[in-house]
């Protein structure tokens, strides 16, 4: 019999995986029907990228204002209210045809979705030790890009088999049953009783963060976050990361379809290659900076996204060299571009909190997602106008040139590690 500390990790980590990978059951549909969007409500491609701004403006927003709310209510009754109020938002999308109520009911879900990561995150944490986190958090993060897939592969299902009205409610319902599961079971250290865990386990799991979990402090300005050595730079990294990988999470069935001929199910089907090198990337790279590079995770994420740019010329190099090629260079993109994401909005920000004896692990988080996230606000209108009056190529090479911003600036965090950790109690 495992013993009780081992088998609430592992609860724990079940119950925060499923919960923030269901998230992507109400997100990847958008991008599968914008094409039925397009030919059926005769919405223009500005107005599809506005679509994507209606849901991904008040996610990122919200991180970043109220981050701090899970510190105060916990994990599981900010992340069950998120999860319940998601699914109400979206279960009756599919009986309306006007643009503005489809920008309502996104607006309403980004809205709810905006506290699913940082509470995540903070409901996490705390069951485990500081130096697990690079590889907990590389496992744990195939939630995004596993939930991208099932969001994706239910979306193409019910679209080819009842049309695009239905690819709402079944994913709502299954988000509501999420939400209810976490609200029942997800507990922190705190909250389980001395009958279910014993006080040696409890001592073990908490002998990183017995100063943390005691502090009073669960409130920090904006101001303040933006005084911690790095943080800004791995917001903005993540900012970049994030831009790009929502255009080929949004954009890509479409791309697909339109410009390189293939079917609208074959589409949808070939986005997932990108989606899979996500699982792959995340699975591994936590591992391989444990492991090979002795837990410096700034250095691994530096290697990615320098190999990121190099997939993404390669997909635009080889584009019209058949399919074959398409999915070598969507695999090897989404290894590459998806596999720091939740190192650099999950370990980072929460080894920042531990460090920095606050309580703040949440609205750490919660800021450089949400920042973050912004990218993702502003990808929506910015492709739309740019296929609308250029090219689908001109996307990649704007994307390609995201990319190297990204590795700038992380590279500027690298450096500033090395000047000032020696002085500084908040460096990881």
């Amino acid at each position: 019999m495992l013993p009780s500390r081992n088998k609430w990790q592992i609860v724990t980590f079940i119950l925060t995986w499923v919960a923030y990978a269901s998230t992507y059951l109400l997100r990847k549909n958008l991008g599968v029907i914008k094409s039925d969007l397009e030919s059926e409500l005769s919405l223009s491609k500005p107005q599809l990228g506005w679509l994507d701004t209606a849901f991904l403006l008040p996610y990122a927003t919200l991180q970043v204002l109220i981050g701090p709310v899970g510190d105060y209510y916990g994990a599981r009754k900010t992340l069950s209210t998120c999860l319940l109020l998601a699914a109400v938002s979206m279960v009756t999308c599919g009986q309306w045809s006007t643009f503005q109520m489809f920008a309502i009911l996104y607006f309403f879900n980004g809205c709810a979705q905006s506290q699913a990561w940082p509470n995540c995150v903070k409901g996490l944490g705390f069951w485990f030790k500081k130096e697990q986190t690079s590889t907990l958090f590389g496992v744990w993060g195939t939630c995004v890009f596993v939930g991208g897939i099932g969001g994706t592969s239910l979306a193409v299902y019910l679209q080819s088999s009842y049309g695009w009205r239905y690819v709402f409610a079944t994913p709502s319902y299954i988000v509501a049953v999420i939400g209810i599961l976490i609200f029942l079971f997800l507990r922190t250290p705190e909250e389980v009783t001395a009958g279910k865990i014993n006080k040696a386990d409890q001592d073990a799991v908490n002998s990183k963060y017995s100063e943390v979990k005691s502090s009073p402090e669960t409130s920090v300005g904006i101001l303040q976050l933006l005084k911690i050595p790095m943080l800004a730079e791995i917001a903005v990294t993540t900012f970049c990361v994030k831009m790009v990988r929502y255009c080929m999470y949004m954009w890509l069935p479409m791309y697909l379809h339109q410009h390189l001929g293939y079917e609208k199910t074959e589409a949808g089907m070939l986005s997932l290659s990108f989606e899979i090198g996500g699982v792959l990337g995340s699975a591994i790279l936590g591992y391989a900076i444990d492991k090979c590079l002795q837990g410096q995770t700034t250095k691994g994420c530096i290697i990615c996204v320098v190999l990121s740019t190099l997939a993404l010329v390669m997909f635009l190099v080889t584009s019209n060299f058949g399919i074959y090629f398409n999915i070598l260079s969507m695999l090897l993109f989404g290894v590459f571009n998806c596999g720091p994401d939740p190192l650099l909005t999950g370990t980072l920000p929460l080894e920042i909190g531990q460090t920095s004896n606050r309580n703040i692990q949440a609205a750490l988080s919660g800021f450089v997602n949400g920042f973050g996230s912004l990218g993702t606000v502003l990808q929506g209108p910015m492709i739309g106008l740019i296929v609308q009056y250029y090219s689908w190529e001109a996307i990649l090479h704007v994307m390609i040139f995201i990319c190297l911003v990204g590795t700038v600036t992380l590279m500027k965090a690298a450096y500033t590690k090395t000047r000032v950790q020696p002085q500084s109690p908040v460096l990881v």
